[in-house]
């Protein structure tokens, strides 16, 4: 205070003399020695006001939001900052502050002519805008609707419409001069860039705005917008699903957002829009007018919008509506065989999306009664097509069993079971119309899955499905066959004592899918297929040794991976997991190995190629490849095919691929970090897991700043933080801590994100951990968080055992902790003084610790502790006296003259002159051997 309060003073005479710069110099000098939160704010308002004079509203307008943090009830403080908005043109802003300055000082004449000044000026700016958009509104309007335009003046019009929809004035303009029915017209236009700008034009006007949204469901019509969706051009179909994606979002989270200012009106509840919407994409399944990339895009909307978000959520009335009014109708796609002329239009995709949704639908009832009431519906329609005459409708009842088993398994297997099914696909498989073979081999593969299945397959299957690749003239069959023995080869998986087949058999096989993948001339279901087959052969290790080996057959995987057949997705994924290894792998206790050998049990064995020598040899083959642009790829695509199973194993191989520190560069470079972003949010809660970890391994040794530019950085923190709780192993928690330490020392604006999502309480439970490296990574990760005086202020208030801590763990035995606990100690001595009095009293040990500091071989620690015993000088007379009465007086004395590091030999005379200062000790003379008391 006695230092601050003249030099505040000398500040204010100068304002008041009309010496800006001289004022301002003087409060900036006494903000810079001020350790008082209320002083500091009254400096900053005081600072605001000269830079208001000096015309730099920019920095008035920051200095006075300072103010404001310290104390919002300052009301010279808004005030400024109002002004200062005012001139920088943030009206908005300028009118809050304002307002709430005369609701809090009602008789107040300037407050009251500054908000009308501000009232006018906002309303002019608001006309002037409205009136501009409105014009280029009706130009676009104009050109539209003239019919002499010119088509390509037509198309550019309408790509305008987008830009400006965007905006909110452009859309509100756009809306309230029946831009909608404009819409409605271009929709039926023969051009499809016209028909895709008037798409995107609704979706700006649709975006986060319910009012609007709901009044285009009613004015266009769900028929309109479906039809749309329905019609054969791939990309207007995608189009409107995504305008469709757009409504729904707006109409079921609209009200949960601070949107409401928008809507002029309160409105009600937009159920009736919403069930009609799910109504007309539930009619679209079997309808033969629809084209198959449409009816793709209606059963993606159903995937995303029907299930529970939450499995908290009580509420799965929109799933019970969906298998009550549309069960029929997506197990009526589910059943077409594409080759046969009735059913609707498919692509290579519908089949699998039709599992995708059955599976979703099933996974989200919440009773044995839904349950059994699903199995019930799906029993009876194909018992209905099975027992009825003619092979058409057997196949369509076994096509159905087909896409069941890849979705919802159980009931797949319930159906599968029932009387003369398996019958009828053995049978079908020897058939001499290659789709009914097709639809039979498929469904034997899709059998295979469950053990009783497989050796049920085993015994009755095998010898025909080795007919039928050795003899069948058909690549389609052939290609199916082997995929089906494929899987029946891998039955053991990655025990390498339970093999089904000769040795060398599962080489051979895999030689030959490798041989079909890499054959161009194929069509690309059946090179699909191959991959398939790889899936369920690289659980042998000799295999994943031949595939990385073979860089054409794994760039041919790559390139199917990023091509339009989504069903390829999974298969490509699980053939990667299997090749890294990153699947989980329960390590037997060694006793019980022991133990199992003994009572002559099956033991697991692993096979000499998966050891980790030969992993890191084939993650190294799979980088050169160029696997990172394909997941990246696989991960950005929009398709129920991309499941949170086949996220999770995204997941699990980038996590393989960074688990080298030299790899995770290229990985960044190549855009893996940015595709890891959507996995922490959207897979399985292992792969959740799986992406965070991946995340924190790079951002440990990559600048995180270059590998998450701008605003995605701040996207990194929540799942780092996910990995801090004890479901997690120690690893991923000790990952986490290094991750977070990198992000704390970048900046306050990411402090305070890491302060929001309640990691500091946290990262406090870790520096308790038992793990020497945990406990002191945790530590490390305090030392920069509080550089946050909101964290200071935990270590500030009175009843805790925080500052104890650290004063305990700058005298333990394990340097990185010291370390990490000596440079928080320096770091909250420094900015909050009043702590160096506490120091004494947390363990009687204290000065032996510092003194230890001071003697320590490692330069860091003693740099530490100088700076700990400068803090300590300067706050208080007492304490300086104590230290000088001590042995640190002499210890000081001997670092102030050493020449090891001048930052350390500064700081300890630095403490000597304050001693000498204080008066404590004598200034020594010249030529003379030291510090006296």
């Amino acid at each position: 205070m006695t230092v601050l309060c003249p030099l505040s003073e000398e500040g204010n005479t100068l304002f008041n003399a009309g010496d800006m710069q001289g004022a301002l110099c003087f409060y900036t000098k006494a903000l810079k020695l001020s350790h008082s939160q209320v002083e500091s704010a009254v400096l900053h308002r005081n600072r605001s006001a000269c830079y208001l004079k000096l015309e730099d509203y920019t920095k008035a307008e920051a200095d006075a939001s300072k103010a404001l943090d310290a104390d919002p009830g300052d009301v010279k403080a808004r005030f400024r900052r109002a002004q200062a908005l005012q001139k920088l043109g943030r009206l908005n802003e300028a009118f809050l502050d304002a307002q709430r300055c005369a609701q809090m000082e009602p008789t107040n004449n300037t407050f009251k002519e500054m908000l009308r000044l501000l009232g006018a000026q906002s309303q002019k700016k608001v006309t002037i805008q409205m009136s501009s958009t409105d014009a280029r509104v009706q130009q676009m309007f104009s050109l539209l609707l003239d019919p002499s335009a010119q088509p390509s003046d037509r198309q550019k019009a309408a790509q305008n419409l987008v830009v400006l929809s965007r905006e909110e004035a452009g859309a509100e303009q756009i809306f309230r001069n029946d831009g909608v029915k404009l819409i409605q017209s271009l929709l039926g236009s023969n051009q499809e860039e016209v028909v895709l700008s008037a798409l995107r034009t609704l979706v700006g006007l649709c975006t986060g705005h319910q009012s609007r949204t709901m009044a285009i469901v009613n004015e266009l019509g769900m028929e309109q917008l479906c039809g749309v969706m329905g019609s054969g051009a791939s990309a207007v179909s995608l189009a409107a699903c995504h305008l469709l994606q757009v409504m729904f979002e707006a109409l079921t989270e609209g009200m949960n957002r601070e949107i409401r200012g928008k809507d002029e009106a309160i409105l009600p509840e937009p159920s009736r829009e919403l069930r009609s919407m799910l109504r007309h994409l539930v009619e679209m399944m079997p309808a033969s007018s629809v084209s198959g990339p449409g009816r793709d895009s209606a059963i993606n909307l159903l995937v995303k919008q029907v299930p529970r978000k939450s499995q908290r959520n009580p509420d799965n009335s929109l799933t019970l509506w969906v298998i009550d009014q549309g069960l029929k109708k997506i197990l009526e796609v589910a059943g077409t065989v594409p080759e046969m002329s009735e059913g609707p239009p498919l692509t290579d995709n519908s089949h699998m999306s039709c599992s995708v949704l059955l599976s979703k639908l099933y996974d989200d009832l919440k009773s044995d009664a839904e349950r059994e009431n699903f199995n019930k519906l799906c029993e009876e329609y194909v018992q209905h097509h099975f027992g009825r005459p003619g092979l058409e409708s057997k196949l369509r009842a076994i096509q159905t069993v087909s896409v069941l088993l890849q979705g919802p398994s159980d009931v797949g297997n319930r159906t599968l079971e029932m009387s003369g099914m398996m019958d009828a696909v053995i049978s079908l498989c020897a058939s001499e119309v290659v789709c009914h073979q097709q639809v039979a081999v498929e469904a034997l593969i899709h059998a295979a899955g469950k053990a009783k299945r497989a050796s049920f397959i085993t015994a009755n299957g095998v010898a025909l499905l080795k007919d039928l690749y050795k003899k069948s003239e058909n690549d389609q069959i052939r290609v199916r066959a082997l995929v089906g023995l494929c899987k029946l080869g891998s039955a053991g998986g990655t025990d390498f004592s339970m093999k089904q087949f000769a040795e060398g058999s599962t080489l051979k096989l895999a030689k030959q899918c490798r041989k079909w993948l890499c054959n161009e001339s194929l069509p690309p279901t059946s090179r699909r297929w191959a991959i398939e087959g790889l899936a369920y052969l690289t659980f042998d290790a000799d295999v994943k040794e031949d595939l990385v080996e073979d860089r054409n057959a794994l760039q041919a995987m790559f390139q199917l991976a990023k091509s339009e057949d989504k069903t390829v997705l999974f298969a490509v994924g699980s053939t990667l997991v299997n090749c890294t290894n990153s699947y989980d792998v329960d390590k037997p206790d060694p006793q019980m190995v022991e133990l199992a050998k003994y009572a002559k049990q099956h033991v697991p064995e692993e096979h000499p190629k998966d050891a980790h020598s030969f992993v890191e040899k084939r993650l190294m083959k799979l980088l050169e490849a160029g696997v990172v642009s394909a997941l990246v790829c696989m991960g950005k695509q929009e398709s129920p095919a991309l499941t949170e199973t086949c996220r999770e194993c995204i997941a699990r191989v980038f996590l393989a691929l960074v688990e080298r520190q030299e790899d995770r560069g290229t990985v960044v470079a190549q855009g893996g970090g940015k595709a890891l972003l959507p996995l922490v949010s959207e897979s399985t809660d292992v792969g959740k897991t799986k992406a965070a970890q991946a995340l924190a391994k790079i951002t440990i040794t990559s600048n995180p700043e270059i590998a998450f530019p701008g605003e995605r950085i701040y996207e990194v923190v929540r799942p780092l933080v996910s990995l801090l709780t004890l479901d997690c192993t120690l690893l991923q928690n000790f990952e986490s801590l290094m991750a977070l330490t990198n992000l704390a020392g970048i900046s306050e604006r990411l402090r305070q994100k890491i302060i929001k999502e309640k990691a500091v309480p946290k990262v406090e439970g870790y520096m308790f951990e038992e793990h020497e490296l945990v406990r002191a990574a945790a530590t490390e990760c305090m030392c920069n968080l509080v550089l946050s005086t909101e964290v200071q202020q935990l270590y500030v208030a009175t009843g805790n055992d925080r500052l104890k801590l650290l004063v305990l763990y700058s005298g333990e035995e394990d340097e990185r902790l010291r370390k990490a606990a000596a440079g928080t100690l320096a770091m909250l001595t420094a900015e909050q003084p009043e702590l160096c009095a506490r120091i004494p009293g947390t363990t009687s040990h204290w000065l032996e610790i510092l003194q230890a500091l001071l003697l320590s071989d490692s330069l860091e620690l003693r740099h530490r502790g100088v700076v700990v015993m400068l803090n300590l000088m300067q706050a208080e007379k007492s304490l300086a006296e104590t230290l000088m009465e001590s042995e640190a007086l002499e210890i000081l004395s001997v670092l102030a003259k050493s020449t090891e590091q001048s930052s350390i030999s500064r700081a300890a005379q630095h403490c000597l002159d304050k001693a000498i200062e204080y008066g404590i000790i004598k200034k020594p003379e010249e030529g003379g051997e030291g510090n006296e008391p």
